[in-house]
C-alpha cells in the first residue's frame, strides 16, 4: 500500500491476507532481498536485522497517518526537503497520493 527504502531500513504498509503470517512474509522478503543484495555487493552472510516492528491499522485516519509517516521519513532524516523528491518510495513513484 505504501513503501519507502531508506539507507539503513525499509518501511512498508501492506494488506495482509489471513492465510499468510506476517512472520512468513517478512522472512521471505528479507531472505530474497539479502541474497540479491549480497550478490551485488559481492559479500556473504546476514544482511538484515532479525527483528522487525509492526502495527495494526485501526481506521482510515490511522491508515493515512501511517502513509504520511512512511513518505516523510527521508525528510525527517534530512535527506530531502519534499517527500515527492525521494525516488525510493511509493510517493516518489506517484502513489498513493495524500488524502484531500
Amino acid at each position: 500500500m505504501a513503501w519507502c527504502i531508506m539507507p539503513n531500513h525499509v518501511h512498508v504498509l501492506i494488506r495482509q491476507h489471513d492465510h499468510t503470517s506476517l512472520q512468513t512474509i517478512i522472512h521471505s522478503w528479507k531472505g530474497r532481498s539479502a541474497r540479491i543484495i549480497n550478490l551485488h555487493l559481492n559479500r556473504q552472510g546476514a544482511f538484515w536485522a532479525r527483528d522487525y516492528f509492526d502495527r495494526a491499522i485501526r481506521d482510515s485516519d490511522h491508515f493515512w497517518k501511517c502513509i504520511s509517516y512512511i513518505h516523510h521519513n527521508p525528510v525527517r532524516a534530512g535527506l530531502i526537503q519534499d517527500p515527492k523528491d525521494w525516488p525510493y518510495s511509493s510517493l516518489g513513484h506517484g502513489w498513493p497520493q495524500p488524502r484531500q
